[in-house]
């Protein structure tokens, strides 16, 4: 059977076996609460950006570089602890991720100037860009195949939990403890990794791959055919799209509202609020039409959404229509992050689900490195306004990747 192989193909899979009472529940626990962390961290890093260039005497390259290499620093991540965790466990490697993060954030709180914040911060992606793929794999390999989505949704809602977070805290707390006590705050998540490495096991579906033994190299797998390679080209297509879209609306966004519109930082927060409440309908939302409806539909909806919303939301100027208008382009925009697990996790077999969670979602975020850089670079030479227009119609390319090259997998037993 190949990794994209028809839906119609499926068995009682392991996941379908009881596990010890509770396991579920704690497998997708840990994994919301390793994501919401994750979260939490890079949107204090967009509010913070102007005290940290004004302390450290920054430029605004050199601001915006620390957004782009946190998330370069996510690839490397992915890659490195999707394949280790294939190979020696999802939970182990969930728990160096957080660790790893949790660590080198703290350090962001002692830098001295430019280049230890920089790498600082590269090496706090790299445990983020291990987080949410392994995250994904756990909750999907743990929970039955008629709930995948739904499950994999509340991972995604884990983020926009640590985003709101730090859209409502960060204007409170920053002028109290200065942007070296925020990212102290970043230390608690050692405290996740603790009950992660105490309180989850390994999946049965892991276990009985690792007794079987590995029958191949996990990347190779994701290019195991020309029908697996079609569905890992499009994955990495999606994955792009929404990274880019994201990151380039929700850095910039504070800073849009601010300067556009006069907004102070407690307002531009809760507007942030506001449009993050959004994401987390929309992710929720997807999750249950995913498992009702199927996968394509379901993206092929959001994608035209986003296109409609983003452009709308480029064009309103009042209070009232931004406030309405960013929860409704939240919904669409990041919805669809509810999606990603449990579409790739039926793609591929249990051998490379990891890699492939981790690989092609941080490909996206590689890309989606760049969207803080083109927006703000449209937004200097025209607008805010008009680089949200020309956002909105990268989702185009989406469509087409859901069109053409991803196959519908709903309900299929995990390999």
């Amino acid at each position: 059977m190949t990794a994209a192989s028809s839906a119609t193909e499926t068995r009682e899979p392991a996941e379908g076996r009881p596990a010890k009472s509770g396991y579920a529940g704690r497998a997708l626990l840990a994994s919301v609460l390793g994501y919401a962390m994750d979260g939490f961290d890079l949107l204090i890093l967009g509010f913070m950006l102007p005290a940290i260039a004004a302390d450290l005497h920054l430029s605004s390259a050199q601001s915006g570089s620390l957004v782009t290499w946190t998330l370069i620093g996510a690839v490397a991540g992915g890659l490195i602890f999707g394949v280790l965790s294939d190979y020696f466990g999802r939970v182990r490697m969930l728990t160096w991720t957080i660790l790893i993060f949790a660590v080198f954030t703290g350090l962001c709180a002692l830098a001295q100037g430019y280049p230890d914040l920089l790498a600082y911060r590269t090496i706090a992606g790299i445990g983020l860009g291990g987080e949410f793929g392994i995250g994904m794999t756990l909750v999907a390999e743990a929970w039955p195949a008629s709930q995948r989505a739904r499950v994999s949704s509340y991972v995604g809602l884990g983020w926009q939990l640590g985003v709101l977070a730090a859209a409502l805290l960060t204007p409170l707390l920053l002028p109290v403890i200065g942007w070296r006590g925020m990212f102290a705050i970043g230390l608690l998540p050692a405290v996740v990794s603790f009950f992660v490495r105490r309180r989850v096991e390994e999946p049965a579906l892991f276990t009985e791959r690792v007794a079987r033994g590995m029958r191949k190299l996990p990347l190779k797998l994701l290019v195991a055919d020309g029908r697996t390679t079609r569905a890992s080209i499009g994955v990495a297509i999606l994955c792009s799209v929404q990274n880019f879209g994201y990151y380039g609306l929700m850095i910039w966004l504070p800073s849009y509202l601010s300067k556009t519109f006069g907004y102070s930082l407690t307002k531009s927060g809760v507007w942030t609020a506001v449009t993050v409440l959004g994401m987390a309908a929309g992710i929720w939302l997807f999750g249950m039409a995913a498992d009702r409806f199927g996968r394509k539909p379901t993206f092929l909806f959001y994608q035209v959404g986003a296109v409609v919303m983003v452009f709308v939301y480029a064009h309103l100027t009042t209070p009232m229509s931004l406030l309405i208008g960013g929860a409704a382009m939240g919904v669409f925009v990041n919805g669809m992050i509810g999606g990603y697990g449990a579409l790739i996790s039926e793609l591929y077999p249990t051998d490379a689900r990891a890699t492939a969670q981790n690989v092609l979602f941080n490909v996206g975020r590689a890309v989606g490195g760049f969207g803080p850089v083109a927006v703000g670079a449209l937004a200097a030479r025209y607008s805010f306004g008009a680089a949200l227009a020309l956002l909105a119609s990268i989702y185009l390319l989406d469509v087409f990747a859901t069109l053409f090259l991803i196959p519908e997998r709903r309900g299929a037993a995990l390999e």
